[in-house]
């Protein structure tokens, strides 16, 4: 059975931190790209952060970029997901994602093989 279990979401002032935690079982995690999702309400769903099987590279979209940063321990099956300077626009349900590559696929066209039911974090005053 494929879970992958979001935790460390909450409420946080403008400017503070929060740390993500995603614990994935079920499934090979080292053979898979992990990933960092968001939803807002009527928003399109946003890829905030990618990291590859061995933790090497990661990619990160223009909002959180120099904020946040994505990482991964193998050994424990985690990702996790370092959030700074945060700011009312990160408002989101937070999931995290994993993809196998194959050929034919690529890590970045937006589609998952897996993903997680989310943690809720909200950026107010």
């Amino acid at each position: 059975q494929v879970r992958l279990v979001e935790s460390g979401g909450g409420l946080v002032q403008p400017g503070g931190s929060l740390r993500l935690s995603c614990a994935a079982s079920g499934f090979t995690f080292n053979n898979y790209w992990m990933y960092w999702l968001r939803q807002v309400p009527g928003k399109r769903l946003e890829r905030v952060a990618a990291i590859n099987t061995g933790g090497e590279s990661t990619r990160y979209s223009d909002s959180v970029l120099g904020r946040f940063t994505i990482s991964r321990d193998n050994a424990k099956n985690m990702v996790y997901l370092q959030m700074n300077s945060l700011t009312a626009e990160d408002t989101a349900v937070y999931k995290c994602a994993a993809k196998r590559l194959t050929y034919g696929t690529n890590a970045f066209d937006g589609t998952y093989d897996y993903w997680g039911q989310g943690t809720q974090v909200s950026v107010s005053s």
